[in-house]
């Protein structure tokens, strides 16, 4: 795991929050905490996925938008997606595109836990826009228009051998872990109170396992949590201001180079 590299172009004394009307970024304890206050009439994130693998900062520029994270996991051997994506009311790409997946038989054997993973939905039903934090296989609410899958779910209840993030032995013993649950690393983190849609990048100054994230989002009242990609690929950038991202081996501030990204615009 690359150790996360913090390039702060506002200088932030203990606490400093960037407001605006329709969003709030503040920064506290290592910890960037994003809010979008609900508008049933409006919705300004969507989810996107690339062909290749590029930097969050790439498609942050490209897409001109306020501010991007990066969401879904996937594979860097064949740069194509672990997680399902839904962009402008369309299935981007599936998983069960990616070989590297479906000739794997452990993988496949455990497959339906995988595939049910939670996601982040923008939905719209009657007119009005309508955020969720569900299973996969969950019936959508009105019309899909966007969303990102991830995992695992945090609140209301985490359950990691459920969607297959650990696996126990018959003695207990963890013997196989996925996304670093279990160790202190970066985390995307992204949760829903009372229809605002709250974001939290916690960075290497603040490293937590996933059991320290759901904590946190507990404290924090979210109705509900899940995670992104963390770690190495946990990315953020703020217009020009703000610019978080994991260093490569030459110790750059570029970035891993990603597949799937939240953009606000």
């Amino acid at each position: 795991m690359f150790r996360l590299f913090l390039t702060i172009l506002v200088f932030f004394t203990g606490m400093c929050t960037l407001a605006a009307s329709d969003y709030n970024i503040s920064f506290e304890n290592g910890i960037y905490h994003i809010t979008i206050p609900y508008n049933k009439s409006q919705n300004r994130v969507n989810f996107i996925l690339t062909e290749n693998l590029v930097t969050n900062k790439k498609i942050h520029k490209a897409e001109k938008a306020i501010f991007t994270i990066n969401t879904g996991f996937f594979d860097p051997n064949n740069e194509k997606t672990i997680s399902y994506i839904y962009t402008n009311g369309e299935e981007t790409e599936s998983p069960l595109f990616n070989e590297n997946l479906i000739n794997n038989p452990y993988i496949m054997a455990h497959w339906d836990k995988i595939a049910n993973r939670p996601e982040f939905r923008v939905m719209k039903q009657n007119g009005c826009w309508i955020y969720d934090i569900t299973e996969h296989n969950t019936p959508y609410q009105g019309e899909l228009i966007t969303s990102a899958q991830g995992g695992p779910m945090l609140v209301p209840d985490m359950d990691l051998e459920k969607e297959f993030f650990i696996v126990k032995n018959s003695s207990g013993k963890v013997i196989r872990e996925s996304a670093s649950v279990l160790h202190k690393t970066a985390r995307t983190i992204i949760g829903l109170k009372n229809n605002d849609i709250h974001i939290l990048i916690i960075t290497d100054k603040n490293p937590m396992t996933i059991f320290e994230a759901r904590d946190l989002c507990k404290e924090f009242g979210f109705d509900k949590a899940m995670g992104f990609d963390g770690g190495s690929s946990t990315s953020f950038d703020y217009k020009n201001k703000i610019h978080v991202v994991s260093t490569g081996i030459k110790g750059d501030d570029t970035g891993r180079k990603l597949k799937s990204f939240l953009i606000y615009k």
